[in-house]
Parts: C-alpha cells; sequence; structure tokens
C-alpha cells in the first residue's frame, strides 16, 4: 500500500499537471491546508478526466466504481492513491462527503446532456460541479462568517463560467455546448455556426455578454477574502486573480477559443502572483 506522504505527492503532481491555473494558489498554503487542499482537487479532477477520456460505454460503470471508492475512504479503507490522501485529510478537516456526491452526479450529468436551452439549466450543472467544490474547500480553508458560504459560490460560478468560455473550442470538439442556446440566439448567433466555428460579430457579442457576467461574478468573489482564515487568504485571491488575467486574455482574444485553449503562461502567472503580493504589501 502506498504511504500517506507518497499519497499527497501523487495528489500534488496530478494537480499542477491538470490545473495550472486553479492550483497557483495552493503553493502559498501552509502544509496541511496544501496537502488536504490537493487531495481534494485530485478527487474531482479524476471524476471529471473519467467523463473526458473514457469510452462512452464505459463512463457510467467508471463513475460507479469511483462513488464506491469515494465510499471506501469515508470507511478509512481507500485503495486509490487519491483516497489515500483523501481518508487522511477527512481525519484533520470536516471535507463533507455529499459534496463529491453532488460533483459525480454533475458528471452524469455530462452522460445525459450536451447542450443546455438556458442559463439557469447551465446552473444546474454548475452548482453540482463547481458549488460543490466551494462545500470541499471552504472546510479547508477555514472561515467563520456565514456569509462565505454566499461569496464562495460567486467564485466557483466565475471559475466554472471562465473554463467554459476558455474550453469552448476543446468542447465542441466532444460534440458539446455548454453556452446556453437562447443566448447564443439572441445575439444572432446560432447553434450550427457555433459548431462550424464562425468568426463573425455576432460571436464577439456574444463573449462580451458572458464575460462580462464572469466578471460581475468575479466582483462579488471579492467579498469572500476577509471572510477566510488568514492562513488561507493568499492562496484564495491567487487562485481568483489568476482567473481573472485568463478572462482578460480571453477579453483580448475572443476567437482564439474556438481553435485552442487559452493559457497563461508561467511568466504570466507569475505576474498574478507579484501584483497580488504588492497589492498585501500596500493594504
Amino acid at each position: 500500500m502506498i504511504s500517506v506522504e507518497e499519497a499527497y505527492q501523487y495528489c500534488r503532481r496530478l494537480t499542477h499537471r491538470s490545473g495550472p491555473h486553479f492550483s497557483v494558489g495552493f503553493r502559498f498554503l501552509p502544509p496541511s491546508k496544501q496537502n488536504a487542499i490537493y487531495a481534494v482537487y485530485a478527487f474531482c479532477r479524476y471524476a471529471d478526466d473519467i467523463v473526458d477520456e473514457a469510452q462512452e460505454a464505459s463512463l457510467e460503470n467508471l463513475l460507479h466504481s469511483w462513488q464506491e471508492e469515494l465510499d471506501r475512504c469515508y470507511q478509512q479503507q481507500p485503495t486509490h492513491p487519491i483516497t489515500v490522501a483523501l481518508a487522511d485529510a477527512i481525519k484533520k478537516y470536516p471535507i463533507p462527503k455529499k459534496g463529491f456526491e453532488g460533483l459525480i452526479a454533475g458528471c452524469r450529468m455530462d452522460l445525459l446532456y450536451n447542450r443546455y436551452p438556458t442559463f439557469d439549466s447551465l446552473m444546474v450543472y454548475c452548482d453540482l460541479v463547481a458549488t460543490t467544490i466551494r462545500d470541499l474547500s471552504l472546510p479547508v480553508f477555514g472561515y467563520r462568517d456565514p456569509k462565505g458560504v454566499v461569496y464562495g459560490r460567486a467564485l466557483s460560478t466565475a471559475l466554472q463560467l471562465t473554463n467554459i468560455v476558455r474550453d469552448i473550442g476543446e468542447d465542441l470538439g466532444r460534440g458539446r455546448i455548454y453556452l446556453p442556446l437562447d443566448e447564443i440566439k439572441a445575439v444572432g448567433y446560432s447553434e450550427e455556426e457555433l459548431t462550424a466555428r464562425v468568426k463573425n460579430e455576432a460571436f464577439l457579442k456574444l463573449m462580451r455578454f458572458q464575460c462580462d457576467r464572469i466578471r460581475n461574478y468575479f466582483n462579488e468573489s471579492a467579498q469572500l477574502i476577509p471572510l477566510i482564515e488568514e492562513d488561507a487568504r493568499l492562496s484564495v485571491s491567487l487562485m481568483r486573480n489568476v482567473y481573472v488575467a485568463l478572462i482578460d486574455r480571453i477579453e483580448k482574444e475572443p476567437f482564439a477559443v474556438l481553435d485552442r485553449q487559452i493559457r497563461l503562461s508561467w511568466w504570466g502567472r507569475g505576474q498574478v502572483i507579484a501584483r497580488t503580493l504588492i497589492g498585501r504589501s500596500v493594504s
């Protein structure tokens, strides 16, 4: 059996490889919180990868197996490196099992739906795959004001919606459209044009609308930072600020999302870290 320390290292490597933007701030957490959040993210990432990479016929079986592994984890009988780490983390932090169950339910939605007619229907999905991350992360970060739950939802929603606009082209390759169909139609664009990756003024209008809404969520989420325990505030600030920088980049190159996944370079992420640290020092 893999040791707990080796299991945490496994989760750390998976996290930094799969979530280079999301995980920037994790490096600034104290060791215990850092290990726990790596384990949480790795479990969620593994479930998401099942949906993205496995053959369709085996998806439900694989998700069912991962659900069973979650059950074993919370019984302190893990068999996978990720859950070995997570089983240790849940001894130290009140990480709710139902958060992981919600995430797996969200992954199952990807087996049932590849289109969302309205933003409200998309938010059902987002609450499962993103708001559950709030429920899993806040117990690790620590917070004392119940308003943290409200602002945590704003941040998790902003992060998920950023991923959606960033991954438009990649999702098209999988036959999926997460942008609400009624919003596509409202700007004079069409599902057929999006599938064909047509670059025109209507698409630009669609992207402006999406990015403006995401910024509103990010603006609301700023109120979360002072409610987080002090030793985790920098981490959460960096996670937020890296994604804001990603939206800045997408707004400058809106057509690019049709062809590739936009990422910040190491230099770009480094600039965000520097600006965030300077901002803390003068505040």
